[in-house]
């Protein structure tokens, strides 16, 4: 009797085993595929225009061998210039043509977008449409989960709810590819999923 007991236990563990997924299935957030499509149909566009290649490939000739120092060197004058309203290395970026054509498509998005950059292939910034918190962003998902892995998919970060705006907001990078189809850069856009 205790043998058959033994024999049906083995069998309820095997085939709660066979028809339990090992790891639990987790479902993607619902915003995940709104933002996805809105990158794909409406960001990528924007940024793949010769204007803005043009200006990461610029970059990219005048920092090739940059150490990391020297990028976190940049970086470190960069937010100290933020924090202090002194914003010389700012002003310069905001001035750049490229910088431009990023805050009128930000201006045209309807309220959608709400910072909109680009960075060369170390992830300094080549052009931006406000003043971001940082100049380097070589250390961050947006860059590491992109650029850094030779990922060709959207990152799309988690949803947060800005206190002030009362907005909830998501931020998606994905790698900006050349004519000649090569990664130069990343482009990363700050979305308002409530105006999608």
């Amino acid at each position: 009797m205790a043998r058959w007991g033994h024999v049906r236990a083995v069998v309820t563990v095997g085939l709660a085993a066979f028809l339990l997924p090992l790891a639990p299935v987790r479902a993607e957030p619902a915003y995940i595929p709104l933002v996805r499509d809105y990158v794909e149909k409406r960001i990528r566009p924007i940024v793949e225009t010769p204007l803005v290649l043009k200006a990461i490939a610029e970059q990219n000739a005048k920092f090739g061998n940059v150490s990391e120092m020297d990028m976190r060197v940049l970086d470190e004058t960069y937010r100290s210039e933020v924090d202090q309203h002194h914003l010389q290395m700012v002003k310069l970026l905001l001035d750049k043509s490229v910088s431009h054509y990023l805050r009128e498509q930000q201006n045209a998005s309807q309220g959608a977008v709400l910072e909109f950059f680009v960075t060369d292939s170390h992830g300094l910034n080549v052009g931006q449409s406000t003043i971001t918190a940082d100049y380097w962003q070589g250390d961050e998902e947006k860059y590491l989960r992109t650029f850094a892995n030779g990922s060709r998919e959207i990152f799309i970060d988690r949803a947060e709810r800005n206190e002030s705006t009362q907005n909830l907001e998501t931020q998606a990078s994905f790698v900006v590819m050349d004519e000649e189809n090569r990664p130069i850069g990343v482009a990363i856009v700050t979305i308002a999923i409530d105006a999608l």
